[in-house]
C-alpha cells in the first residue's frame, strides 16, 4: 500500500509545482539552503533600500514607493518565480518609462497630475502591466520576445542609460531640469529661470559619491583582495558600498544642513517618508486619458520581461537550472499586480541585485521574500533617517548603477557584422534620445521587423554544382565545381511564404530565360522549414509556366514536415518531374555526368530517387 501512497504523494506534488513553482523547490530545502537565503537576502537588503528610494525618484513618484514596491512583488515571485537567483524589484529603465509614461497624462481637470494623481497612475500602470503579463503567460506567449532583436535592444538599452544620466544633472547640481529626453531637458536647462545656477555644496556632494562610487566599483575589490580578503567577500563588499555612502551623506546633511540651506535653492533631501506597511487596495481611475496608459503598461511588460529573461537564463545556466518562458510571465505579472495594489511602481529583474543574489549563494527564491522581510524592517525603523538623504547621493547611485547599460562597443561590433542591424540599433538609439523610450522601442521593433521582412522577401539562392568525387554540392560561384547545361539546380536558403513567393517566380524564370538549353530545374530545399499556401501557388505557377517551355520541375531533400503538408495538395501529382531524396540522387538521374558514377554508389546503396520523408 505504501507505493501507490508514495506515487499519489509524487503526482500532487508534481501537479503543485507546476503552478507553484516554490513548492518544487522547498521538497529539497535544508539548513543550509536557509543559511545561504539569508545571507543573500541580507546583503540584497542593503543594496536595495537607497536603490529603491532612487528609482522611485527616477519615476517622479515619492521615495516611498520604491520601498512599496520592493514588498508584496518580491514574495509574490518567490512563489511562482521559476528563478532562484534573480531579485525583482525597481529598475532603472523601467522607472524611467514609467516616468515618461505619467508625464504625458492629464488630470480630471485636464491640468497635470498632481502627485497623489501621479502615485495612482503608477499604481494602475503596474497593474495593468502585470495583467497583460499573465495574460501572455496564460496563452504561452513567452517566445513572443524573440521578435524584439538584440541590436534594438541593445541601442534602447544605450540610449535609455544616456537619458537617465542626463535626467540626473538636475539633481546632482541643484538644478530643476525636466523632459523625457534629450530635447526637453536642453530646452529645459536653456528656459532656467535668471538667477537659478548650480548650488556648489549640492553638486560638491553629489560628485564626491560619484567619485567614491565609481572607485569603489573599479578597484575596491583588487584592493581588499590585496590586503588578504578573499575574492567572494570582497566582491560582497564592493556591492554594498552605496549604502555606505547613504549613510554617511546622511549624517553629513544632518549635521550640516543649516549652514547649507540657501532658502529655495538649499540642499534638495528627500524628506519625510512614511512608515510602517501600504495599504492594500485596487488602483482607481483618476485621469482622464488613463486608457492612454494601456500602450505604455504592453511596452512597459514586454521590455522588463525581457530584461528579466535573459538576465534568469544567464543565471540560471551557470547553475545548469532551467527557466521556463511561460511561467516567468506569469510570476512577473502576478508581481506587478501586487506592486499595483500594495502602493507600489512597476518592477522588474534587477541586473545587479541579481548578480549580487547569485554570487551571495541565494538557493532558492525565498531569498527575495526574506529581501521583503528586509525592506519591511527597514521602512518601519529606518524611515527617519532617510528623510535626511541627498537626492544628489540618488543621483549619484543612479548614474553608477546605470552607466552600465551604455555599451558604445556594441554599435562598432554591430555595424562591422551586419550593417542592417547597425543601422536598426542607430535608428533606435537616435529615436530613444531625441523623442522618449516609448517611442524609441516602438520604431525599433517596427524597423526590426522591417528589415527581417525586407530579408526574407528576397531569399538568399544559389546555383549549384557537383563537386567533383563527391556527393556535395557548392555555389558555382564561389567553388570549383562540375554543372550540366541541361540541368540547373537551385538552392533556395529561405522558407517560402508570401512575402516571397513572387521574388522565388522571378528568380526561377531568369534562370530558365539564360540558359536555353536547361532541360530540367531542380530546387534544392534543405533549407526550406515552410512553404504557405502563397509559395505554393507558386511553385504551381512555377511549374506550369516550365512545363509549357519544355522544362522539367523537380524537388529535393524536402524536410518532412514540408512534404506533410505538400502531400495534402495537388503539387506533388502535377509535377512535371520528381521528388528526390537528395541531390544527389537528382545529380544521378538528370546529369549527363550521373552516369559515370551510377554504378559505384549504386554497389554503395544509395537509391536513385525517392519520396522526400
Amino acid at each position: 500500500m505504501s507505493e501507490p501512497s508514495e506515487l499519489t504523494h509524487a503526482r500532487s506534488r508534481g501537479a503543485l509545482a507546476r503552478w507553484l513553482p516554490l513548492a518544487g523547490w522547498l521538497a529539497q530545502y535544508d539548513r543550509q539552503s536557509l543559511g545561504r537565503d539569508l545571507l543573500a537576502a541580507v546583503i540584497v537588503s542593503v543594496m536595495l533600500v537607497p536603490q529603491a528610494l532612487a528609482y522611485a525618484l527616477l519615476a517622479g513618484l515619492p521615495a516611498q514607493v520604491g520601498l512599496y514596491a520592493s514588498m508584496l512583488p518580491l514574495v509574490l515571485y518567490a512563489l511562482f518565480g521559476t528563478s532562484s537567483t534573480l531579485a525583482v524589484g525597481p529598475v532603472a529603465i523601467i522607472s524611467l518609462m514609467t516616468a515618461s509614461a505619467i508625464a504625458g497624462m492629464s488630470g480630471a481637470d485636464g491640468a497635470a497630475l498632481s502627485t497623489p494623481e501621479m502615485l495612482a497612475a503608477a499604481l494602475l500602470l503596474a497593474f495593468l502591466s502585470g495583467a497583460m503579463l499573465i495574460a501572455m503567460g496564460l496563452l504561452r506567449l513567452g517566445a513572443l520576445v524573440n521578435f524584439i532583436s538584440h541590436p534594438v535592444i541593445s541601442g534602447f538599452m544605450t540610449a535609455s542609460g544616456v537619458l537617465i544620466i542626463a535626467s540626473q544633472l538636475g539633481p546632482m547640481s541643484g538644478l530643476r531640469l525636466s523632459g523625457g529626453n534629450l530635447l526637453e531637458m536642453g530646452e529645459s536647462w536653456l528656459s532656467l529661470p535668471q538667477g537659478a545656477g548650480v548650488h556648489w555644496p549640492t553638486l560638491a556632494l553629489g560628485l564626491g559619491c560619484w567619485a567614491a562610487l565609481t572607485l569603489a566599483r573599479r578597484h575596491l575589490k583588487q584592493g581588499l583582495m590585496a590586503l588578504g580578503m578573499r575574492e567572494s567577500a570582497a566582491g560582497m563588499l564592493c556591492k554594498t558600498t552605496p549604502i555606505l555612502a547613504v549613510i554617511l551623506s546622511s549624517l553629513l546633511a544632518w549635521g550640516l544642513h543649516d549652514p547649507l540651506d540657501q532658502g529655495e535653492q538649499g540642499m534638495a533631501l528627500v524628506g519625510s517618508v512614511p512608515g510602517g506597511l501600504p495599504t492594500l487596495s485596487l488602483p482607481s481611475l483618476v485621469c482622464n486619458d488613463w486608457s492612454g496608459l494601456l500602450v505604455s503598461a504592453l511596452l512597459i511588460s514586454v521590455v522588463g520581461f525581457v530584461e528579466s529573461l535573459a538576465l534568469a537564463q544567464t543565471l540560471a545556466a551557470r547553475r545548469r537550472q532551467r527557466i521556463d518562458p511561460d511561467k516567468e510571465l506569469i510570476a512577473l505579472g502576478l508581481s506587478n499586480m501586487g506592486a499595483g495594489v500594495s502602493g507600489g511602481m512597476p518592477i522588474s529583474g534587477g541586473l545587479s541585485r541579481s548578480v549580487v543574489n547569485f554570487d551571495a549563494g541565494a538557493a532558492t527564491p525565498l531569498a527575495g521574500a526574506f529581501t521583503a522581510i528586509g525592506i519591511l524592517l527597514a521602512s518601519l525603523w529606518l524611515t527617519d533617517w532617510l528623510a535626511w538623504l541627498p537626492r544628489a547621493t540618488l543621483a549619484a547611485i543612479i548614474i553608477v548603477a546605470t552607466s552600465s547599460l551604455i555599451d558604445l562597443a556594441a554599435i562598432r561590433r554591430t555595424f562591422r557584422y551586419s550593417k542592417g542591424d547597425g543601422a536598426a540599433l542607430m535608428i533606435t538609439l537616435i529615436i530613444t534620445l531625441v523623442q522618449g523610450v516609448e517611442s524609441g522601442i516602438i520604431v525599433g521593433i517596427l524597423v526590426s521587423l522591417g528589415l527581417y521582412l525586407k530579408r526574407t522577401s528576397q531569399p538568399h539562392s544559389a546555383l549549384v554544382g557537383r563537386v567533383p568525387g563527391s556527393e556535395h554540392f557548392r555555389n558555382v560561384e564561389r567553388h570549383e565545381v562540375e554543372t550540366d547545361p541541361e540541368l540547373a539546380i537551385l538552392r533556395i536558403d529561405e522558407s517560402l511564404y508570401f512575402a516571397n513567393a513572387r521574388y522565388l517566380e522571378d528568380t526561377v524564370l531568369a534562370l530558365v530565360a539564360q540558359q536555353p538549353s536547361l532541360r530540367h530545374l531542380v530546387l534544392a530545399c534543405q533549407a526550406i522549414n515552410l512553404i504557405d499556401a502563397s509559395a505554393l501557388e507558386s511553385l504551381e505557377v512555377i511549374n506550369e509556366r516550365l512545363t509549357a517551355a519544355g522544362v522539367s520541375l523537380h524537388l529535393s531533400e524536402v524536410k518532412g514536415p514540408v512534404m506533410d503538408r505538400l502531400k495534402r495538395s495537388e503539387l506533388p501529382t502535377n509535377l512535371g518531374g520528381e521528388i528526390y531524396l537528395s541531390t544527389f540522387d537528382a545529380w544521378q538521374a538528370l546529369s549527363i555526368h550521373g552516369s559515370h558514377c551510377g554504378q559505384c554508389c549504386a554497389r554503395d546503396g544509395v537509391s536513385q530517387t525517392a519520396a522526400a520523408g
